[in-house]
């Protein structure tokens, strides 16, 4: 932006690092997915996810974002394209599409598995969680100060992806309506060309801010997990106790009886 789209590196590196940051803004989403799927389960279906929540998932979850992150940067990989204007010297780095159905099918595909895929996702765990902490068994002012610290990662960090990617993908939309010569103002144009470099600079910076929300807040919803495992744990042990009361009588009546 410095040197007006001014792209002196050559084609490869335009290619590599245009990948590079689709590759690791897409990543980055998923593992917020990834993420808000090993909480929910944590939290909402504790006795289901203790044969799931291993190590070696975790590390498939991984590989698998990463395989995901590649593929949805191929398109940068595929169509970048550096061209050299009429009577100018400066080069530029841009996405050169085939056609325009090729970029709708990649636009649309990467807004459908890139952004309303892992709202819908993240939005359904963020809501069953907030659920489980609202419905625990300790009452208590302590108890709602912790709830309420606890509440406030799920939400922050939801509030955070669509704070920063929605207008991403608005303008996405509002590109889409020029190409269908809708509007062909060109201050308009002018406007929606700012627009979306502020705006992609926005989406960028999810990726930077969750790892802040995770340490600034994470600590409190630690230990809300604990305290609700310790719940847990403790409630399954008075069940067996009580199992087990119940059966001594019984064993003990039908030897009586034997003797």
């Amino acid at each position: 932006v410095l040197k007006r789209f001014d792209w002196t590196f050559g084609l490869a590196m335009c290619k590599l690092v245009s990948m590079s940051i689709l590759m690791n803004t897409y990543s980055s989403i998923y593992f917020m997915v990834l993420i808000g799927i090993d909480r929910y389960l944590a939290l909402v279906h504790p006795l289901f996810s203790e044969g799931i929540r291993r190590p070696k998932f975790a590390k498939l979850g991984c590989v698998v974002v990463w395989i995901l992150g590649f593929l949805f940067s191929l398109p940068a990989l595929i169509h970048r394209d550096l061209t050299a204007p009429i009577n100018n010297t400066k080069s530029n780095c841009f996405m050169n599409f085939p056609s325009h159905n090729v970029q709708l099918t990649s636009d649309l595909s990467l807004s459908v598995l890139g952004f309303i895929i892992p709202i819908f996702i993240i939005s359904f765990c963020t809501i069953k969680i907030i659920k489980s902490l609202k419905n625990r068994i300790t009452e208590g002012v302590n108890a709602k100060k912790v709830d309420h610290k606890a509440t406030t990662l799920v939400l922050a960090v939801l509030l955070a992806f669509l704070i920063c990617w929605v207008p991403y993908h608005l303008v996405k939309i509002l590109y889409f309506l020029k190409d269908a010569k809708l509007f062909t103002s060109c201050s308009v144009f002018k406007l929606l060309h700012i627009c979306s470099q502020i705006f992609t600079y926005l989406a960028y910076f999810n990726s930077t801010l969750n790892p802040i929300l995770y340490v600034l807040v994470g600590k409190n919803f630690q230990k809300k997990v604990k305290e609700l495992f310790r719940q847990w744990d403790h409630k399954r042990t008075s069940t067996l106790s009580n199992t087990v009361s119940t059966k001594l009588p019984r064993s003990n009546r039908s030897s009586h009886n034997i003797v």
